[in-house]
């Protein structure tokens, strides 16, 4: 008992330092990038900064974009996994426009809703590398996206329907962080641009209409007996 303890405890102590080291190296990294610019720091020069080996950082963060866009937060499977989390009674577009007006009230930092947010937005606009993997970033999440909607109603591999759906899903949630980025770029403050941003939601809702917002409803639970 008294083994399993110390082994506990110890394991224990290993994750809390490796959560400091990480965040650590990504404070540092952010710090660096802000005041002279993604592609004029080298993970060497972050490394240096943070007090650890290159090696290290690349074991916490394999590629030099990932310090900007972790995967853990920039996941490629954000829309798919808020479908398949939605509860019965919600379809799939609907589940997202849900998920983002919980993320603008609490003025979520995944958003950008956050004071301070505008350099940081401006530092990765202004680095091309950053750029194409949000492009890339939003060309997988669509994907994603599409093989959940095929899988969960059952459409055949040439229906085009779930790859429609899931074009049109993807661009409004485009449009929310695009029109996000316009007004943080603009100097805008959080509270304001949450406020412009729950308009657009309530104008893109509006206009979705039923078909869209129809689809891929998650059947009720029946009760139990």
């Amino acid at each position: 008992m008294q083994r399993d303890t110390l082994t506990a405890m110890s394991e224990g102590l290993r994750e809390r330092h490796k959560r400091r080291t990480h965040r650590r190296i990504a404070d540092v990294a952010t710090g660096l990038f802000l005041e002279r610019g993604f592609d004029r720091v080298t993970v060497a020069e972050v490394a240096e900064a943070a007090e650890v080996s290159v090696n290290t950082v690349y074991n916490y963060f394999p590629a030099k974009e990932d310090l900007v866009l972790p995967p853990d937060q920039a996941s490629p499977r954000r829309l798919a996994d808020i479908v398949r989390e939605r509860p019965p009674g919600r379809s799939a577009a609907q589940a997202v426009l849900d998920r983002l007006r919980e993320e603008v009230e609490r003025r979520d930092r995944s958003l950008g809703l956050t004071e301070g947010f505008g350099p940081f937005f401006a530092m990765m606009r202004a680095a091309p590398t950053l750029v194409a993997r949000l492009e890339e970033l939003g060309h997988r999440m669509n994907g994603e996206l599409t093989a959940v909607l095929a899988e969960e109603t059952g459409t055949a591999p040439e229906d085009p329907l779930p790859r429609v759906v899931a074009a049109q899903i993807s661009g409004y949630h485009s449009l929310i962080f695009g029109e996000i980025g316009r007004r943080v770029t603009a100097g805008e403050r959080p509270d304001a641009i949450a406020k412009a941003v729950t308009e657009l939601l309530d104008a893109i809702e509006e206009m979705l209409g039923a078909p869209m917002l129809g689809y891929a409803v998650r059947e009720e639970r029946p009760c139990s007996e």
